[in-house]
């Protein structure tokens, strides 16, 4: 492993929000129009919300050489030690080199979780594949809505006990 997970820092919003555009126009090209994209991921991840993301949630980022690669962000631990991947995204050229799951791990070490919740858009089949081969489980398939667009959306679970 060439590269080390740590949790966020206020000064790594800019690489995070970066990667952030750069994840989600990769991933969902295709699937949720552009426009919907920019306006969620001006909201979700301008610097003023990244800075409370970081500090109230479980906010990890894996770095080589002082560059972010990627994150991680898991929700505040709920009743029952339960926890909610809210996003996972590694910069384009660096998928597929065990970063999201080395993200994954230290969470879990990190969080120790009795159970993690994430949704995926049912229509991204890279993001299904990966949660698949983690041993997450499909909860269930529904529609959402989202920014006025409908996404059919995988509801997955991963049981730590």
């Amino acid at each position: 492993m060439d590269f080390t997970i740590r949790k966020m820092q206020t000064e790594d919003t800019k690489a995070v929000r970066k990667i952030a555009i750069e994840g989600w126009h990769n991933t969902y090209e295709s699937i949720i129009p552009l426009e919907i994209q920019d306006d969620f991921l001006e909201a979700a991840y301008n610097e003023k919300m990244l800075i409370k993301r970081a500090e109230n949630t479980n906010f990890y980022v894996a770095e080589r050489e002082g560059k972010i690669l990627g994150f991680a962000n898991f929700s505040s631990v709920k009743k029952e030690r339960v926890v909610e991947l809210a996003s996972i995204y590694t910069l384009p050229n660096e998928k597929y080199k065990g970063i999201g799951t080395a993200l994954i791990q230290y969470a879990i070490k990190d969080i120790q979780p009795k159970k993690i919740y994430v949704s995926v858009e049912s229509l991204n089949t890279v993001g299904l594949k990966f949660y698949e081969a983690k041993n997450f489980k499909i909860e269930k398939e529904y529609d959402d809505i989202f920014n006025g667009h409908v996404l059919k959306t995988t509801r997955m679970y991963l049981d730590m006990e």
